[in-house]
């Protein structure tokens, strides 16, 4: 049997100072979700609206893995450009809240905070008939969260698994003990064939980082 054609497209964009991946999904209808977006510059807003509209894309929402700065720094931009909701995990909301501070410390000035932010209110989240689940995931930042769709098989990850590394636990909010746990009994246990976006750096697979990357092997 032919294997069904994939019904999502994900392009990946890396902004900002602190080299943060944003991901545009795509559904057959050109509808589409910005996840964590990051634009910190007037040209990276260019170079994604260039993006959406080139390829004749509706923005739906935009849907964050979680609120720290760098994957915050695009949202105000988008919701003035395009009237979209914001969603975020409720726990999250004192980390969006940290978010001009933090663009203080690291010299960053003062940002365009969002507008306004929706939590989401229950584990699927529905891309346009595909679902995707949102999957609490606690030890980067307090509300992290995954966004894993089993029919396409992929998770976009966040700030939990890198290519070879994990997310810091030295941040305002994070822990430790929640990301070891939240490694273990949450993205290890996906399937091994499921591609990884990940908050930085290049993408990968469960398999891989099962096989070696030295945070996961006492798990």
């Amino acid at each position: 049997t032919k294997k069904q054609g994939k019904m999502i497209s994900i392009k990946t964009f890396t902004f900002n100072p602190f080299q943060e991946n944003t991901y545009v999904i795509t559904n057959a209808n050109k509808a589409c979700w910005i996840v964590d977006p990051g634009m910190f510059s007037a040209s990276e807003n260019e170079e994604l609206l260039h993006y959406i509209k080139s390829q004749n894309l509706t923005p739906k929402a935009i849907i964050n893995t979680h609120a720290h700065l760098d994957h915050i720094l695009g949202v105000h931009f988008l919701q003035e450009t395009f009237e979209i909701p914001f969603y975020i995990h409720e726990l999250d909301e004192p980390t969006l809240q940290y978010g001009p501070i933090a663009a203080s410390m690291y010299g960053l000035g003062t940002i365009q905070m969002p507008k306004s932010c929706n939590f989401y209110k229950d584990e699927l989240f529905d891309l346009g008939g595909t679902p995707i689940q949102v999957i609490h995931t606690p030890g980067h930042a307090p509300g992290h969260v995954i966004l894993y769709c089993a029919s396409e098989n992929w998770v976009i990850n966040g700030d939990m698994l890198f290519a070879g590394s994990i997310g810091r636990t030295d941040l305002p909010g994070s822990n430790h003990d929640d990301m070891l746990t939240s490694l273990r009994e949450k993205i290890v246990t996906l399937p091994d064939d499921t591609k990884v976006y990940c908050g930085h750096g290049i993408a990968t697979t469960i398999k891989n980082e099962k096989a070696t990357n030295p945070y996961l092997l006492n798990l």
